[in-house]
């Protein structure tokens, strides 16, 4: 990764190219666009450039005049919790046709802009590639008619695009999150809690329609964060006979005691013949065969307004700033490209390849492919199929066990430890239910390692985690505590409950507990046995995961707090407010949260600020502690006769509320993994008739890194762990900071550039492709 010192106004581009960048979107608007918006902006400004809007998407490059206008940093302000796009859009058939081009080329020549950041979706962006492709021809054309001078021809003899994708429906391939989609998601769920009441209530089924067009992300997602007893996706239409089959489910539903159905329907959802399956057909079916009270809901256009999350505010910014990075580096042979977001880099693919698998998809779909079709939307979404699948197409047995396991029932125990945090609900409640399906008894822990040295341990079974996925907290109970002294006492309830493996749920604490109870199995045979870490805390400081459950939610309160207080400030002006958030000693919470806020900086423990060290001796230096206290004193003191000043602790509220999307998904995903890896450990270390694991990859901490969930040993992750500071020594999320900086205006800012990434996936699910058709 290559570093570089970015400085405001250094005129890059007029140095370079003698050109400025333009900005618009086309056609459909999705909430995050604006973030997207002012970070491209802003750091175009930030590096000597015009930057200029194009109002009303295709149709102002068409029509010019008033519809390109100049953008400054200030216009930009206050606009990162709008929802929509304040630069408008709009359909245009007039770009399609090559006058209209014609013009728009013009006008971009007339204002020396060689420069084109598009926000859309594939049509928006193939277009834009077309633009790009024929820009000589254009520019020949526009001479020889005297539109324009040779001169000017000469000085816009290249055009250079770069492209994010807006869209709510996450269709694109290549990327794993459009801008929109997580907000959308949100919109979703904030309706499917409010339903779930009323049909908890009356007993009643619901079916839900929301959007995606051609796409099953938003309808399978909302699946898994909802707990849905069936969904409709175009990718994977159900089996013949499907009518009979959703009637089987929901009877055997409302038989383990469910007092409710829940039904997600995609629009464009179809049937093995591609015969389109609507809500008033999915209705009519249940309340006539079955009887039940059943409703539907079509959520239409509520899924693209809003205010946006905080991940699609980060997300835009990101993809924004990217953007301008890659006009900086291109070159005239440089293909067109697309700012994408894989794992938690934002990366440059090649636009073209990524529209043709796109569409490579819908041929899949037509084609009756639809294992295919899955495959060719992405690791992520076919992870999320085959979650679903485990949790909700399979009846949970009464026992099913392995030849291996034949005579030896497993018994895997859940735990949560640390303080309490959204989503941790959600993961037990795929651990039990998965390890149900895989035969195991599943043991509840209560109220931490406390209630494992107390014997507070019950069996619990499938129906008692039912509608677990949407509550914040921790059902369990938690307690921050660890084994310690309690150890024997451990050991002892471990034999007495004949417990075979332990899930354990939490922060920093799980992370401690783990490696104690790993240390401690010299002396206590009864702890070799195998145990997985699965994080969950607000802080997300746990060494081994770039997430951890919780993070988001909590990432979403304090950003809609903030919303509020600028609101105030900007109200009363020349006010400045210091807001205090959760996370200990890891600036992962402050650094996100200013990002999403729009903040003018974020004090973290891993970034000293120097200009605030007093030398006490030539040798020794003291360094003040910047706590929130200190600094609301130090502005007040300050700002006297400019600005007054407000403090403001958020407290414990980050902790609580409804999970977010993010999180009730992240938590289902690494619930149902944890078990499946703990069942494989389980078949390896049997022998003679019981289970001992002493060997270190036998406990381990399920983490995301970049975009996989990977099992890393305890004991491996202790050398990258700052034990005093309770944090890693390596935080990704440290590379996002000089972009808050440089949206925020500092003078001088290092940052590391984007290296230019491979689509490999690409080519392999062309392979598959071509070889089916074969």
């Amino acid at each position: 990764m290559r570093q570089m010192v970015v400085t405001p106004d250094t005129d890059w581009f007029s140095d370079s190219f003698g050109t400025v960048s333009v900005m618009f979107k086309q056609p459909f608007c999705a909430t995050g666009m604006n973030a997207a918006v002012r970070a491209t902006v802003r750091m175009g400004i930030y590096t000597g450039a015009k930057v200029y809007f194009v109002h009303e998407g295709y149709q102002g490059l068409v029509d010019g005049g008033d519809n390109i206008k100049l953008a400054t940093w200030e216009s930009v302000s206050m606009m990162l919790h709008l929802g929509g796009t304040v630069i408008g859009s709009a359909r245009c058939m007039d770009f399609k046709e090559k006058w209209g081009r014609l013009k728009a080329a013009c006008n971009l020549v007339k204002l020396g802009i060689t420069n084109l950041c598009v926000i859309g979706g594939d049509g928006s962006l193939t277009g834009a590639n077309q633009f790009r492709t024929e820009w000589s021809e254009l520019l020949a054309d526009l001479t020889k008619g005297g539109k324009i001078s040779a001169e000017e021809a000469n000085r816009s003899s290249h055009l250079n695009i770069v492209g994010m994708v807006g869209s709510i429906d996450n269709d694109f391939c290549g990327t794993d999150m459009t801008i929109g989609t997580d907000s959308a998601l949100h919109r979703i769920i904030e309706v499917v809690d409010a339903i779930t009441t009323t049909a908890q209530s009356h007993q009643r089924t619901f079916i839900l329609e929301v959007m995606g067009r051609h796409c099953g992300y938003l309808a399978l997602v909302t699946a898994l964060a909802c707990g849905a007893d069936w969904v409709f996706i175009p990718e994977m239409p159900p089996e013949e006979n499907w009518e009979e089959h959703l009637c089987k489910r929901l009877i055997a539903q409302r038989g383990r005691g469910s007092r409710l159905n829940v039904i997600i329907l995609a629009e464009g959802a179809q049937d093995r013949n591609q015969k389109p399956i609507t809500c008033d057909q999915v209705k009519n079916l249940v309340s006539k065969k079955l009887g039940f009270d059943t409703r539907s809901t079509i959520l239409g256009h509520v899924q693209r307004g809003g205010t946006p999350s905080a991940f699609d505010r980060i997300l835009g910014s990101r993809m924004g700033v990217e953007a301008v990075m890659a006009l900086l580096e291109a070159t005239p042979e440089t293909p067109a490209c697309v700012v994408s977001l894989s794992g938690n880099m934002a990366v440059r693919l090649p636009l073209m390849e990524c529209v043709q698998v796109t569409k490579d998809v819908t041929v899949a779909m037509t084609e009756g492919r639809f294992e295919d079709a899955v495959k060719l939307r992405g690791k992520s979404f076919q992870n999320n199929w085959d979650t679903y699948k485990m949790l909700a197409h399979v009846t949970p047995p009464e026992m099913k066990v392995s030849s291996i396991f034949f005579f030896f029932n497993i018994n895997i125990a859940i735990i949560n430890v640390g303080a309490p945090c959204a989503g941790m609900n959600a993961a037990v409640r795929a651990a039990v239910r998965v390890g149900i399906i895989q035969g195991h008894q599943m043991l509840a822990v209560h109220d931490g390692f406390d209630g494992l040295a107390n014997g507070q341990i019950e069996p619990i079974i499938w129906a008692q985690v039912g509608g677990w996925t949407g509550k914040g907290g921790s059902n369990l109970g938690t307690k921050r505590h660890l084994p310690g002294k309690n150890i024997e006492q451990i050991s002892l309830n471990i034999t007495k409950f004949n417990i075979h493996s332990l899930i354990i749920i939490g922060g920093f604490e799980a992370y401690l507990g783990g490696l104690e109870l790993v240390t401690a199995r010299e002396m206590y045979e009864e702890l070799c046995i195998p145990m997985v870490v699965i994080p969950a805390t607000v802080s997300n400081n746990v060494p081994g995961s770039d997430f951890s459950i919780g993070a988001d939610t909590a990432l979403n309160t304090i950003t809609m707090t903030c919303d509020r207080i600028k609101q105030s400030a900007a109200g009363t002006k020349r006010r400045v407010f210091i807001i205090e958030t959760m996370g200990g000693y890891c600036g992962y919470l402050a650094t996100m949260a200013g990002l999403s806020s729009g903040a003018d900086d974020a004090y973290i423990y891993e970034e000293h600020y120097h200009s605030l060290v007093s030398f006490v001796t030539t040798t020794n230096k003291l360094w003040i502690n910047y706590t929130t206290q200190f600094l609301y004193n130090l502005y007040s003191e300050e700002g006297k006769g400019t600005f007054d000043c407000r403090m403001n602790v958020l407290g414990h509220m980050q902790q609580g509320g409804t999970p977010s999307p993010f999180d009730r998904n992240f938590g289902t995903k690494m619930g149902s993994k944890s078990v499946l890896w703990l069942t494989n450990k389980l078949k390896e270390c049997y022998r003679h008739g019981r289970i001992f694991a002493n060997m270190p990859d036998s406990a381990c901490v399920l983490g995301m890194k970049k975009r996989s969930l990977v099992f890393q040993p305890l004991a491996s992750l202790k050398d990258d762990t700052d034990f005093e500071h309770r944090i890693p020594k390596t935080e990704w999320w440290l590379r996002l900071r000089p972009i808050l900086k440089i949206l925020a205006k500092y003078d001088t800012v290092e940052m590391d550039t984007s290296e230019v990434a491979a689509m490999e996936h690409v080519i392999k699910k062309t392979g598959l492709v071509k070889r089916d058709k074969m």
